[in-house]
């Protein structure tokens, strides 16, 4: 393949892998905006983020499927065209029902595109390029947190919210031409079949499980039917799930992976990572916005040292692999997080933008730590031929564990703020000598309804903080909680030498 039409073709692969990659984040500091237009709840607007994000989960699984059945070339540009579409439509959606269903469109066909341009990028190079374009692709995707938050802001400030989702057009428009010309064609094995029992399963008991922390809040828990039934039903899918995978000869997950100790380990390690990162960005913006009324250009900027943390240690952590034992680097991340959380679950309306940044910096760089080195691990044991299947499994428990954590976060903010509301309101009444200082009830008067309305406002506010504190103090020992996994992973050198079970 001549070189040009190899730089085509990687360009235009980056620029769909950079436009699904951004939609991640790049919502996160529009969402109050979206909240707003929409008439939403703070825990209704977060299936914006969810939506996306499980239906990724579900969707990337059956990518190396459908490369198979349908050729890659085929279904990379389905999933560009579609992405595109999605994302046109997100952005004239009208209602919060339109956005989150829309937004699942996008995540369904955006998540082919990392497993499909990996592996694309692997086949157009000859081996001594191999490492150059998988950097390539790591900077494209590494891009998007630093990004995501700025351009977010930018977009949402000088146009609209809107905006956030019509920029995929012309970045979709040119990486489907780019593939359409110089994209070429795969063999198709017309007679590769899914194990759809599987993949249904799976995907009701994902999908159910996450409408029930979704709507747990709003509905009561348990007390309500809605919820019982979408227990019962993820309960009953994945038990069905696991029963068929342990019977299947053919199973969409084989459980012979779990055998595997380092993956196993991993795998829960990357949950655990997922529940805490992403649901720290969702909590960010309307601390940001809402409660230090922070402009939403100003919010995105704060937020961009966060990924310029994760791109420095991601960095490092290349260069340590081999060099420092894998769990040590582990550790360091574990220990970096957690303090980063720790000094967030401090915060009040006082904080500085620069300590915000500076501490946003510091927890990039404790994810940076954990991701590359436990990737490593993860899928170093497993037997060559079941690597692509090992690494599904493992993005998928990822996606999973961001979805679910970000349902968590906003389920205990709005629980902590209620209760946090109510305990601050039985010392602030007529009866608190304070409130009939001169200089205080002209503001904040008990007895006319002005003032009352007023310090319900100052109520909810702080209830509102010590309620994002809450949140990440749990954060934090969710972090802590993963430690323990660092005594069953093998160290590095001993796994080499060993046999994987899967090899057999």
């Amino acid at each position: 393949m001549e070189a040009r039409t190899r730089f085509v073709i990687t360009a235009c692969l980056i620029a769909a892998t950079l436009m699904q990659a951004l939609d991640t984040t790049i919502a996160n500091v529009a969402l109050p905006y979206m909240q707003g237009s929409v008439s939403a709840s703070q825990d209704e607007i977060a299936w914006v983020l969810t939506s996306y994000i499980v239906a990724s989960a579900i969707m990337t699984p059956p990518a190396g499927f459908l490369a198979t059945r349908f050729g890659i070339k085929r279904v990379m540009l389905v999933c560009i065209a579609g992405f595109v579409i999605s994302s046109i439509l997100c952005g004239a959606a009208q209602s919060l029902p339109q956005i989150v269903f829309f937004r699942c469109l996008q995540g369904a066909f955006g998540a082919p595109m990392n497993p499909l341009t990996q592996t694309v990028l692997f086949n157009i190079n000859p081996p001594e390029r191999q490492g150059r374009a998988m950097s390539t692709f790591g900077i494209a995707v590494m891009a998007a947190p630093v990004l995501g938050p700025v351009l977010g802001g930018w977009l949402t400030s000088d146009y609209s919210w809107r905006a956030v989702f019509y920029i995929n057009v012309p970045l979709g428009a040119l990486a489907f031409i780019g593939a359409l010309i110089y994209l070429p064609e795969t063999k198709v094995q017309s007679g590769f079949k899914l194990d759809w029992l599987g993949f249904g399963t799976l995907s009701l008991a994902i999908g159910a499980l996450q409408l029930l922390l979704d709507r747990g809040s709003e509905k009561d828990w348990f007390s309500s039917r809605e919820i019982i039934i979408e227990c019962v039903l993820a309960g009953l899918a994945f038990y069905l799930f696991v029963v068929h995978i342990f019977t299947s000869r053919r199973p969409f997950i084989r459980p012979a992976l779990f055998t595997d100790r380092n993956f196993t380990a991993g795998t829960l390690f990357i949950t655990s990572v997922g529940i805490t990162s992403y649901a720290a960005l969702s909590l960010q913006p309307p601390f940001l916005q809402e409660l230090m009324n922070e402009p939403i250009v100003t919010a995105g900027l704060v937020m961009g040292p966060r990924g310029f943390g994760t791109i420095v240690s991601m960095l490092l952590a290349g260069r340590l692999i081999g060099r420092v034992d894998t769990r040590l680097i582990l550790f360091a991340g574990l220990a970096v997080s957690a303090w980063a959380f720790y000094a967030m679950s401090l915060w009040s309306l006082d904080i500085s933008n620069l300590t915000i940044m500076f501490v946003g910096f510091i927890q990039g760089m404790g994810q940076g730590l954990i991701t590359v080195p436990l990737t490593t691990v993860a899928l170093s044991t497993l037997a060559p031929e079941h690597r692509a299947e090992g690494a599904g499994v493992f993005n998928l428990a990822r996606s999973m564990g961001s979805a679910l954590g970000i349902s968590i976060v906003n389920s205990v903010f709005t629980h902590y703020t209620q209760v946090n509301h109510a305990n601050i309101s039985t010392v602030v009444t007529g009866f608190n000598r304070q409130l009939a200082a001169p200089h205080i009830a002209m503001f904040w008067s008990p007895f006319t309804s002005g003032g009352r309305a007023a310090l319900d406002s100052v109520i909810n506010q702080q209830a509102q903080v010590i309620a994002y504190n809450n949140d990440y103090k749990f954060l934090m020992f969710a972090t802590l909680a993963t430690l323990p996994l660092l005594f069953i992973i093998r160290k590095a050198e001993r796994a080499g030498r060993e046999s994987p079970v899967l090899a057999e």
